[in-house]
């Protein structure tokens, strides 16, 4: 009973894992081009115990995933190392080497953060070859030569590692920033738990916090189904995952923006709606207004944004209302034509623009409302224009989304991230 009593409490001590709204896979082309940048910029190798080192070779990088660690790295190169040799004289040691290392992939606590630690580094010499004359004793130049480069290698190489590591880790640092949607609110991704080693990627869950600009979080739907990566891209290759429901998160924060009063040309370059365009067909306005007067259609959203996905269609659902009113003199308030109850499913096209997502909108042919053409496209240019304030994408080691290949699956849209 008090067994029982036990595994009760823990469940209930016990957070519950939130489900993720956006998925990073990392595969090895961005590991790859990241190790090797910040191998290039972690500064030359520095020289000790009197040493000096020159024509160092340019780095061979090899990375593998070690499933439940992080990665396993090996870095070929070879270098000439210089000084005075216990004859006396100028001494050139001629070294290929590799360098191993395994890069575990941790939490940083304090901020949450991804962050690769190194552990293990040896020094495994290739070849070795010295301008010390052949003539001496075996043994002796052997002896010199392992108690030398045994010394100074892993101080010299490893610090180089280190560097590497610490370089990667900066490419994080604005992971979690919270970043601007306009000014109506903020995105921040958040990491659900400790990322992913398997042997093909590293996968990095996250729970993004929308928040208004007042502060008020938006809560994501749950996802139902669990997300997962189609399995059809490259081996190797890297994709973001976002979901719908993360998506309509974020669209929640543009409900009041996609309000909309549309009178004359206010709206692209389509000539002004008048009565006598409704008059065709609702003959009470040819009675009220024989003289022409301009129309005012109001738009008001009542419900948060939707997004549906469906493989290769995405929609955008805006409940709300659609008012027509009559305009009169400066001064005095229009006059309520009709009013309907309206469900636009307006079909949305995703593209990058500037590491921010982008969405571009049509109407369904499927939608409630029906409307002059006239209006609708002035209605769709707005709603074109609210969303041109794009969704901040995550920031993680220099990535370019500009170049990202965008695919609609089922319920989530994929970013197959290509490399500059």
């Amino acid at each position: 009973m008090l067994r029982i009593l036990c595994l009760a409490l823990c469940g209930l001590l016990t957070p519950a894992r939130a489900d993720p709204g956006a998925l990073l896979r990392l595969g090895m082309d961005v590991m790859n081009r990241g190790e090797l940048v910040g191998l290039r910029g972690a500064g030359g190798w520095g020289p000790g115990q009197g040493l000096k080192v020159k024509d160092v070779k340019l780095p061979v990088i090899t990375l593998s995933f070690v499933p439940g660690v992080g990665i396993f790295q090996c870095v070929s190169t070879g270098m000439t190392i210089t000084g005075k040799s216990f004859m006396g004289g100028n001494m050139e040691i001629i070294v290929v080497l590799n360098i191993t290392a395994t890069n575990r992939l941790l939490q940083d606590e304090e901020m949450g953060l991804p962050m690769f630690k190194s552990e293990g580094c040896e020094v495994i010499l290739v070849s070795v070859k010295t301008n010390l004359p052949s003539n001496m004793l075996p043994k002796v130049v052997n002896k010199f030569l392992d108690s030398t480069l045994h010394k100074v290698l892993p101080g010299l190489m490893c610090p180089a590692i280190d560097a590497v590591l610490v370089y990667v880790n900066k490419k994080w640092a604005n992971l979690n920033a919270p970043m601007p949607v306009g000014q109506t609110g903020t995105i921040k991704y958040v990491l659900t738990a400790i990322p992913t080693t398997t042997a093909n990627y590293i996968q990095v869950d996250f729970s993004p916090v929308v928040r208004q600009q007042r502060g008020d979080t938006i809560q994501l739907a749950a996802a139902g189904e669990a997300l997962e990566f189609p399995e059809d891209y490259a081996a190797g290759s890297s994709q973001l995952l976002l979901s719908a429901a993360f998506l309509t998160a974020e669209l929640a924060l543009l409900q009041k923006s996609f309000d909309v009063n549309v009178q004359d040309a206010t709206i692209g370059k389509l000539p002004p709606q008048t009565t006598e365009t409704l008059a065709g067909f609702i003959p009470e306005v040819a009675e009220a207004y024989p003289k022409p007067k301009p129309l005012v259609t109001q738009i008001r959203i009542n419900k948060p944004p939707k997004v549906t996905m469906r493989t290769g269609k995405s929609l955008l659902h805006l409940h709300g209302t659609l008012e027509v009113l009559a305009a009169r003199r400066r001064g005095k308030a229009p006059v309520s034509l009709f009013l309907l109850e309206t469900h636009f499913n307006v079909k949305i096209q995703y593209s990058v623009r500037e590491d921010r997502l982008q969405m571009a909108t049509s109407l369904d042919r499927n939608s409630l409302i029906k409307c002059r053409a006239g209006n609708l496209k002035r209605l769709f240019l707005y709603f074109s224009e609210v969303l041109q304030v794009g969704l901040p994408l995550p920031d993680f080691l220099d990535m370019n989304y500009n170049l990202a290949e965008l695919h609609v699956v089922e319920n989530a849209l994929v970013l197959d991230l290509k490399l500059d």
